[in-house]
Parts: C-alpha cells; structure tokens; sequence
C-alpha cells in the first residue's frame, strides 16, 4: 500500500510536465456557418517545429496565421510551448473532418467542425442581403460549357464586399467579366443587385456539387455606430449550393465532341465575279450558343478545284447572352482562280452536339458558284493551235524568236547574250570570295559578341499568372505559365522538370502531366502545384561556364 502511495505522488509530480510536452490542437467554435471563419490553435513544446498545413487545403481556406510563445515554470523546471493561432475559411457546409497535422516528429488528434449552410448575419435575418445561384443547364454533359450567375441582393447600404464561387470537385470553374449593377423589385421591397458570372466546365460524369456563393462585407452603421466610434459592420451571406448531374458522352455522339445548344453557319461575303489570277474574298460566320472560344474546333479551308485557297486567321467574339455563354467565328477565304468559268466553291460543315435535344446535328453550307472572266493575272492557256504553231515554226525559220507578241529578238544575239551572263556570275563569285576572307575575322567577332544577347532570355510569366490559372485556368494555361517561369523558356514539362532542384515541384509537375495525358486527376495536380509552387519555383544551379548541349556529341571527346 505504502508503495502505491508513493508511485501515485510521482505521478502527480510527472504529470505536468507531460501535459507540457503534448502536442495538442483545439478550436475555438465546433459551428460555425458556411462564409464564416474559425481558429484553429495548435500548441507545441517541440523548437523551431510548424504544423504542416498541407491536410487542411482540401476543405479549408488558411487567411491568416500567428505564433506565439509562452514560458512556464512548473516544480522548478522551466518549459516553453509555442502556440499557433491558423484563420480557417470553411469551402463548404457539412461536417468537416480537421485531420491529424504533423508538428516536428509529433501530430495532433483529428478534431471534427460543424459547418452550416444557414446564414447568420443579422443583415439577413430580415431579408436585407441574400444571394442567389442560377445555372443555364442543371443536367449538362461532359465538357459542356454551362453559364453560372451569381447575384446578390441588398436592400441596405454596403461598403464594401467580395462576391465570390469557390470551384467544385470534378469541374473547372472560370469568372467571365467583371460585376454588373441593376435594381429589382421583389415582394414589394427595393433591392440593388451585384450580379457575377462564372463559366462552369464538367470534367467526369455523375453528380457535381455547386457550392453555394459567399459574400463577405460590411455595412454602413448606423448613428449608434458612429456615436460608438464605429461606422460598419461584418455581412457574411452564403447561398445554397446547387447540384447538377453530369450526363456521358453519348457512344454515337461525332467527333470532335462539341456539345452547345445551338451552331449556325452562314456567308457574310460572297463576290458576284472573280478575274484570273485575282484574289476575291468570301468569308463564313460560325454562332454557337453554350461554348466557348477554346472549346471550337478550327473551321477547315475548302478545296476549290481550279483555284488557290488561302485562309486567314479567325476572329472571335465572345458574349454572354441570357445567362450563356455563346461566340461568334469569323473567318475570311481568299480564292485565286486560274481558268475562266464558272468555279464551284464547296460549302464547309461542322458536326455538334444539340444537349437540349440531345441528338446529333450536322451544319452545312450550300455549294457557292461563282463566274470567272480573264484578268490581268496569269491564267492556264489552251494546248496551242496548228496556226499558231505554224507562225511559231515560220518565226524560226527566220532566226527570229517571237517574245510577248510584236517584240522579236534575233537569235544569233542569243550566244553573245550567254556569255555576257557568264562572265558577269564569275566576276560576282569572285568578288563574293574576296569579301568573306576579308570579314571572316570580324564576322566570327560579331557572333561571339552577339551570342549572349540571343541566348539570354527571361522568364515570360510570373508567381501572379501561376495563382491566377491555378485559381481559373485549365491544364493547358498551368503547363504554359510553368514553362515560362523558367529562365530561358522550357520548352515541355520534360525540360521544366530537369531544371526542377526541389522534389516536390517535380512531383507537382509529374502529377500535371499524368493528369493531362495519363488519366490523372486534374483536382489532385492543382492541389500538389499550389502547394509546391507556393513559394516560387527552385531551380537547378547551373556552375559558370557550364552549358547544356541540346544533343550529344557526334563523335566521343
């Protein structure tokens, strides 16, 4: 008994300094509402240790964070912890999983948050402020370009605020122009509305979760504010979230899949006459509802039999009509015909996907013939007749050849004519070889000078376009940003990832790639390259004077 006493005193006396060296985390709320944030302590005795945050990305949004560090005295030992105060943003509603952060050689325990949909601000208790999600297609397909507008409505003064759609999982979220300002009358009361549209683009089948719009801001205070020393206060408003369910690509569907609404092709310009060996311009108008400038595959030039064909750049118009998005091709055909008659200009098709029918449609346009007279241009002559033959034989015969009609050379001037070309070219080689001997020198100079100017280059993109595209783009526009952060340009992910010293960023890198061109998964590549490029990319040191060759050597050294 007496030996129990004693081990239970020790561990009284052990106990706080155990409780000392525990690595720990709690939060300050266990609910909050969706547009809300909450802290999230994380307390260590372990030095010079930080919480690897990486875990908290997939459901959370870190604004802020800050340390602290605290001595204690306990039973004569001195002991300091540091405590790490992390601002988190919940992404969405629900119950959301805080998991076990790595501290040094230590983690925390798992913690659970409550999040939810409802808001709280007292703007929105009475109606004041609320938001809005609208879509132009809740049962879309694959790849389908489906319009989102955001509005947000207030009857009372605002100050300032941040309307914004975080992107879901499985699709790609993209925010087209910028807010637009109207009124609107509802159930008798006045409401200003902030209206915002996004472009939403499903990358896999099965149901797709909008999450519903935040709005964080503040309003105008009133006169007990202003009495206070206050003048606003915080608004968090979050809309419901939508859910819509993705549609395959359909087995028949034709290729290049295009799913849209609507697609029209028509002439805008049509010459009545064309002249041999003269360009006449004819150009075609493509309008397709629900799709966007990168989602249109290139409209083919037509082979003319008779003619030349050449294609100018196409030029595009981008809008958003009634909530969807909707772009207008314009591409310009230059004919030069080489006969006269009548010439026939086959009418170009484009294949698509009709979603709202959900049948496969074909546009066509009809065969252009156009009459084509002789010009000033060289057009295709007729086999010769038996009378100019004649005149061409009976010419020769009088040692005269017959140029351009009544311009006639005699043919014995011909040999003397040669000779004098002759001793011209290798009086020019001559002079030619003279001259290289001479600057030879120089010239070598020159390059060896000019050599730095045209190797050095610099990085064409910055950490700022790496977060936009991050945030907005898709896989193409991360890949380019990327390659041109390197200095000079890489030129593929191969190359970016060779110069790569962090492997991380490799890993990053690696993930883009088999997300591109193996399967992989776009949401889990973004998430690696916003975390590994975070603080910029690290490059390989090259030594001075070392310089990559871009092929081996052709014989050994």
């Amino acid at each position: 008994m007496r030996y129990r006493i004693a081990l239970f005193f020790c561990l009284l006396a052990v106990w706080p300094l155990s409780s000392l060296a525990a690595t720990r985390a709690w939060l300050e709320q266990s609910q909050v509402t969706l547009g809300q944030a909450v802290t999230l302590n994380v307390e260590t005795d372990a030095v010079s240790a930080t919480p690897d945050l990486t875990p908290l990305m997939r459901d959370f949004e870190v604004e802020g964070q800050s340390d602290s560090r605290s001595v204690r005295l306990v039973n004569g030992r001195v002991g300091s912890s540091t405590t790490f105060a992390l601002t988190l943003r919940p992404r969405r509603a629900g119950t959301l999983a805080i998991p076990a952060l790595q501290v040094g050689n230590e983690r925390t325990v798992p913690l659970v948050l409550e999040v939810s949909a409802t808001a709280t601000a007292s703007a929105a208790s009475n109606g004041l402020v609320f938001v809005e999600t609208e879509v132009d297609d809740a049962r879309p397909y694959v790849q389908q370009s489906v319009g989102v507008t955001v509005r947000l409505f207030y009857a009372t003064p605002l100050v300032s605020g941040q309307l914004d759609l975080d992107p879901p999982e499985g699709a790609l979220l993209q925010r087209v122009g910028e807010i637009v300002q109207s009124s609107r009358e509802i159930d008798g009361r006045r409401y200003n509305t902030a209206e915002r549209r996004f472009l939403l683009v499903p990358e896999r089948s099965g149901p797709l979760t909008l999450p519903g719009a935040r709005f964080t801001g503040r309003g105008a205070g009133g006169w007990m504010d202003d009495l206070l020393g206050g003048n606003s206060r915080e608004v968090n408003i979050t809309g419901a979230p939508r859910t819509l369910q993705v549609r395959p690509q359909p087995a028949d569907a034709p290729q290049p899949w295009l799913p849209v609404r609507d697609l029209r092709l028509r002439y805008t310009a049509v010459p009545e006459q064309m002249r041999t060996g003269e360009a006449a311009t004819f150009a075609v108008e493509t309008t397709v509802v629900g799709a966007t400038e990168a989602q249109l595959p290139e409209l083919p030039a037509p082979v003319v039999p008779g003619a030349q064909v050449f294609a100018e750049p196409p030029q595009y118009d981008e809008s958003f009509v009634g909530g969807t998005p909707q772009v207008k091709l314009t591409r310009r055909y230059s004919l030069v015909p080489s006969q006269p008659g009548p010439l026939t200009v086959p009418g170009v098709a484009m294949a698509w996907w009709d979603v709202r029918a959900g049948a496969a449609r074909r546009a066509t346009l009809p065969d252009m013939t156009i009459p084509v007279v002789v010009g000033s241009g060289p057009a295709a002559r007729p086999a010769a007749t038996d009378a100019s033959a004649a005149t061409s034989q009976d010419a020769a015969e009088d040692g005269v050849i017959a140029l351009a009609g009544e311009r006639r050379i005699p043919a014995r001037i011909w040999p003397w004519m040669a000779a004098g070309f002759a001793l011209l070219w290798l009086a020019t080689l001559l002079w030619g070889l003279s001259r290289r001997q001479g600057h030879k020198r120089s010239s070598r100079a020159q390059r060896v000078a000019e050599s730095p100017a045209i190797t050095a280059s610099t990085a064409t993109h910055t950490a700022a376009d790496l977060k936009r595209v991050l945030d907005a783009g898709d896989l193409d526009d991360i890949e380019h940003v990327l390659c041109g952060m390197a200095r000079p340009v890489a030129v593929d992910l191969d190359d970016l990832q060779r110069r790569l010293a962090e492997p991380g960023q490799s890993t990053a890198v690696d993930l883009l790639r088999r997300a591109r061109w193996a399967g992989g998964d776009p949401a889990k590549a973004r998430l690696a390259l916003r975390e590994a490029f975070r603080g910029g990319p690290q490059w390989r040191v090259v030594e001075a004077g070392s310089r990559e060759e871009p092929l081996p050597p052709l014989y050994p050294r």
